[in-house]
C-alpha cells in the first residue's frame, strides 16, 4: 500500500473550531483560523506592544516633591522656595500624606518612613 501524498487529505481535519470566534469551518491544509479577520484579530493579540505604567494625569511637576536647599521645606508642585527665593532640588514623584497633608515622596509612603 502506498501512501496518499495529496496534502489536502492527510493535514485537514473535516471540522474545526476557530480559537478567536469559536465557530466550526471545515479545515484546508494547517488553516488554524475560519477567516482572515480572525486571523489578523489573533496576530494583534500576540503582538500587542506592551503598555507603559500608568502615570497620573497632568504635568510631571505637579507630583514631584521638591527640597529646599537653604530651609528643609519640602513642596508639592514647586520649584522654587517662596520663603528663601532659591530653587529646590527633586525628590522624586510623591503627593501629601493623607494624615498631616505633608508632601511625600512615592519611596518614603512605600517604606513607612515620614521625615522629621
Amino acid at each position: 500500500m502506498t501512501a496518499v501524498r495529496d496534502d489536502n487529505e492527510t493535514t485537514s481535519v473535516p471540522a474545526a473550531r476557530c480559537p478567536v470566534c469559536h465557530a466550526a469551518f471545515r479545515r484546508v491544509r494547517r488553516q488554524t483560523y475560519c477567516s482572515p479577520a480572525c486571523k489578523q484579530i489573533a496576530w494583534r493579540a500576540r503582538t500587542q506592544p506592551t503598555r507603559p505604567p500608568a502615570s497620573p494625569v497632568g504635568r510631571r511637576r505637579d507630583h514631584t516633591v521638591y527640597q529646599c536647599g537653604e530651609c528643609d521645606a519640602r513642596y508639592l508642585g514647586e520649584q522654587w522656595c517662596p520663603d528663601c527665593a532659591r530653587p529646590c532640588r527633586s525628590l522624586g514623584p510623591g503627593g501629601l500624606c493623607g494624615h498631616c497633608q505633608e508632601p511625600l515622596t512615592v519611596e518614603e509612603l512605600l517604606a513607612g518612613e515620614v521625615p522629621a
